[in-house]
């Protein structure tokens, strides 16, 4: 681990340590995860390689009490997300290139998904998510021709949450655990 993402996991550390809420404990990592989005120069070279058809998601830290994890996800060219939700809170940070996130409405069965808004983060932008902030979206590398890459932590192991796609036609909810690109 690089010294630039231990001092952002001692950071969250703390913060779950003192028993914070979720606005507050967005309110405290805030600035700390804006100073790790802000250089690039400390992810892993084998942290940041795309998959020719799939969006990677690398395990980046994980903490040993599943409290949190910090995560990589790189995107080739025109990959994104189905829609999906976390069931935790989240942060998701641009450390290169852009993506843009589409938030959904919840599913009402059997009726096509509804979006609310997109957002487009470039470098040093962070989105928060969690099931009470909106929790739901879609999320797809702004770019057809590079790879983008944006930094996550999440309130668990999110490889191991079980967690749920959406049918954009029907909004049927499918369960799912995402796992990682790396092992």
């Amino acid at each position: 681990m690089t010294d630039k993402l231990a001092t952002f996991v001692a950071t969250v550390q703390t913060a779950l340590a003192a028993g914070l809420d979720e606005p507050a404990l967005f309110a405290t990592l805030r600035q700390p995860f804006a100073e790790l989005i802000a250089v690039d120069d400390w992810l892993p070279e084998e942290f940041t390689r795309p998959h020719p058809q799939f969006y990677q998601q690398y395990l980046l830290y994980a903490d040993p009490g599943s409290r949190f994890s910090v995560v990589s996800f790189v995107w080739g060219p025109g990959q994104k997300t189905p829609i999906h939700n976390h069931t935790v809170w989240g942060m998701v940070g641009m450390l290169r290139g852009a993506e843009i996130g589409t938030k959904y409405h919840l599913p009402v069965a059997g009726q096509p998904m509804r979006a609310m808004d997109e957002e487009r983060l470039e470098p040093g932008m962070i989105d928060m998510v969690s099931p009470d902030i909106g929790d739901i979206h879609q999320v797809r590398n702004a770019f057809d021709d590079r790879v983008s890459i944006s930094i996550h932590v999440y309130g668990a192991n999110i490889g191991r949450v079980s967690r749920s796609v959406y049918d954009p036609q029907t909004g049927i909810e499918k369960a799912f655990v995402s796992g990682f690109s790396n092992a």
